[in-house]
């Protein structure tokens, strides 16, 4: 059973306040990752770093916890998907499209994710399609669309393929969501899923980092590459962790309008960093993706109504 909101004035203040700052910040992470890779780091060392600090922070939760990680096979056949599908193809994807494409379109194209999750749920038979929900995957094709057809879209057409690999990158997150729905073992705690997920992604990663000589050290005194890596890590995993504590605490519809506010503060972090200018069809894109993203999120009858 989900849990219900808080009932009270203050705890429901603390959840919309929980839900805007984790929002806010998380949005900020596009534009470090933008930082990141305009500085010369190369996107499989930063794809590296994420999963080594992600999975530092969260095996230290799981030690404070007393829940250390399990390891039978069901459990390792958990972390090398959601390892793959979760952090390294999707990360390095977004991390190279971070070179080329604004950020305000990266984040744009991160509320693909619970769209693509309803497409990937109906094929697999999880869920069924309503007719809103239909609506709203149109909506987010569209929106789509609009981001790479139009030649006044991007301000170089040319980086159309790049938008397409963060569209990519968020068709693995949504595919991630539906390996946790149906490939957690009853019982497992999320902390410690994820943070096998990391430890097991950064095993994967070392040989192909090595391999590439693609490694970004973190060399003091920190400049603004290496602040920006250690800042995006930090903030996606503590971000992950207030996400998880937003669903116990005020369930997963209200902690789903995270979405919203992750999307909108990403397109503006880009305009105040970097001066983004957009289009009038980017702008079209976000207003049918914020559509599209309220008819296919969940819904709970018995949801309170936060206020």
């Amino acid at each position: 059973m989900a849990a219900p909101l808080p009932k009270t004035a203050l705890g429901r203040l603390w959840a919309w306040a929980v839900l805007l700052i984790m929002g806010v910040a998380w949005g900020l992470t596009f534009s470090l990752a933008k930082i990141a890779v305009d500085g010369g780091a190369h996107p499989l060392g930063i794809t590296l770093w994420q999963a080594l600090l992600g999975a530092a922070l969260l095996l230290a939760v799981t030690l404070a916890r007393r829940r250390p990680l399990r390891l039978g096979a069901s459990y390792l056949n958990l972390y090398l998907l959601c390892a793959l599908l979760g952090t390294a193809v999707p990360g390095v994807l977004f991390f190279y499209a971070a070179l080329h494409v604004p950020v305000g379109v990266l984040s744009i194209t991160v509320t693909l994710v619970p769209i693509l999750t309803v497409v990937l749920s109906a094929l697999l038979g999880v869920e069924r399609l309503a007719l809103a929900r239909v609506t709203g995957v149109l909506l987010g094709l569209l929106s789509v669309l609009l981001l790479v057809a139009p030649e006044e879209s991007l301000p170089d057409p040319g980086t159309a393929p790049w938008v397409l690999a963060a569209c990519a990158a968020s068709a693995c997150y949504a595919a991630e969501n539906l390996v946790i729905a149906l490939r957690t073992p009853p019982g497992a705690n999320a902390f410690s899923v994820a943070g096998g997920m990391f430890v097991v992604a950064s095993v994967f990663l070392m040989p192909i980092v090595a391999w590439t000589d693609s490694f970004v050290p973190l060399a003091w005194p920190w400049g603004a590459v290496e602040w920006s890596i250690i800042g995006m890590s930090a903030i996606s995993a503590v971000a992950y962790s207030l996400f998880i504590y937003l669903v116990n605490r005020a369930g997963p519809v209200f902690a789903s309008q995270t979405a919203y506010v992750v999307t909108l503060s990403g397109v503006f972090w880009g305009i105040a960093i970097f001066g983004e200018v957009h289009s009038f069809w980017i702008w079209l894109s976000l207003l049918l993706m914020m559509i599209g993203l309220t008819l296919v999120r969940p819904r709970e009858a018995a949801a309170e109504p936060v206020g």
